[in-house]
């Protein structure tokens, strides 16, 4: 995995982390700066797919292959998921969650991480 990819993710997630910890102690919904932030994150976390894929399949490392496909193809499925979700229950444990969903990819990539440099 290209390092400075995944930095970039995670301040990405580190800020969408921040917008919904700011939602959620002024007890407020889903707003344009959260939706930005979860776009931005979101085409990060494509194009992690995408690299990740492109270089899975490019290198001769012996590392857990379906496992890792498992985790780098569900990790862009959760802040859209929880957003949508956030969307729909307008109360203040819904930025709670979204909040948690950031944790979520943070932990995520921190697993992609260890499991592409295992055996580098």
């Amino acid at each position: 995995m290209l390092s400075w990819l995944t930095v970039v993710v995670l301040v990405a997630t580190v800020l969408y982390g921040v917008v919904a910890a700011v939602h959620l102690v002024r007890d407020t919904v889903v707003d344009d700066r959260l939706l930005l932030s979860v776009g931005v994150l979101e085409l990060l976390l494509l194009a992690q797919l995408v690299v990740g894929i492109v270089l899975g399949l490019r290198t001769d490392r012996d590392f857990e292959a379906p496992v890792f496909y498992a985790y780098l193809g569900t990790l862009p499925l959760v802040p859209p998921f929880v957003v949508f979700l956030a969307l729909k229950e307008k109360t203040r444990w819904s930025m709670g969650v979204v909040l948690a969903s950031a944790v979520v990819v943070g932990v995520f990539l921190a697993r992609l991480t260890q499991m592409w440099t295992a055996h580098a």
